[in-house]
């Protein structure tokens, strides 16, 4: 295999933007979840920078919850993440921007998709079908981030030759895990890893027949029930062990903690350079 069979550039990677956020209602009252901020900006653009250091740089955006919220704010990128210099006129008049210096420099296609206001997961990727123009298509949440090896996901995928693959991570435990010995404490650890067992971590490599295969356009039907037993059951499911960071941003919390790691200089999954 070679790097060239990857092509990272070519594939489409699928962003599930439609949830409502509701146990971060503190951080995301007016705000679809995938707008809630790390370090001022959405986490959105977060898991998009890290895909995009990895050679990803087409994005399929499935849309729900306050939609036009995320279409504005990339329709405003350019002035947001730059600085400039705006002439206002006397007679009111308003000159075109003038921008300076190199800060919205990304080079993506975002591709924006509504795919209804309460449907779940597996209609939602169904939805942007005629969006997935390549083989295989890579698939995330809009709320889960890490230090992933994205192109180490898509290198065992390939090797594998499987319809699927998911990331596999070990949460992090909510408890102070202490090791005894006697009736004295002699380790704690606060927020431990839980080493038995793995979760999935998003960060989906699949190919593009599982679309057709696998989901159809029931609105109820997450992509976790069905169409991922289903292809467990048929053998065509891999595990791509990730033993790094990974969290998901899912209550106030957690979003608090992302914060305290990105504000300390200490976020694991910053993986660009500024």
């Amino acid at each position: 295999m070679t790097a060239g069979d990857l092509s990272p550039a070519d594939i489409p990677v699928v962003i599930l933007c439609g949830g409502m956020g509701t146990r971060l209602r503190e951080a995301s009252e007016k705000l679809p979840k995938p707008l809630v901020d790390i370090g001022g900006r959405p986490i959105l653009w977060h898991i998009m920078k890290t895909y995009s250091e990895h050679g990803f740089r087409r994005f399929v955006l499935a849309l729900g919850y306050k939609s036009d919220l995320i279409k504005q704010y990339f329709l405003d990128y350019r002035h947001l993440t730059s600085d400039f210099t705006l002439h206002l006129g006397a007679d009111g008049a308003e000159s075109e921007p003038v921008f300076h210096g190199t800060a919205a420099k990304e080079d993506w296609e975002i591709t924006f998709v509504e795919t209804g206001l309460t449907t779940a997961t597996a209609a939602r990727i169904r939805r942007v079908a005629q969006h997935l123009d390549a083989d295989r298509f890579a698939l995330t949440y809009g709320d889960g981030i890490g230090d992933v090896d994205i192109t180490g996901a898509l290198r065992h995928h390939v090797e594998q030759g499987l319809l699927g693959t998911l990331t596999g991570v070990h949460p992090s435990s909510r408890y102070g895990e202490m090791r005894v010995e006697g009736d004295t404490v002699v380790e704690f650890n606060e927020k431990p890893t839980l080493a038995d067992g793995w979760v999935n971590g998003g960060f989906f490599v699949f190919e593009r027949e599982f679309v057709d295969k696998y989901l159809d356009d029931d609105p109820a039907v997450m992509l976790e029930s069905a169409p991922l037993q289903q292809l467990a059951r048929d053998r065509q499911l891999s595990v791509y062990e990730h033993e790094g960071f990974w969290m998901g941003m899912d209550t106030f919390r957690d979003w608090t903690e992302l914060n305290g790691l990105w504000d300390a200089g200490r976020a694991p999954w910053k993986i660009w350079e500024d």
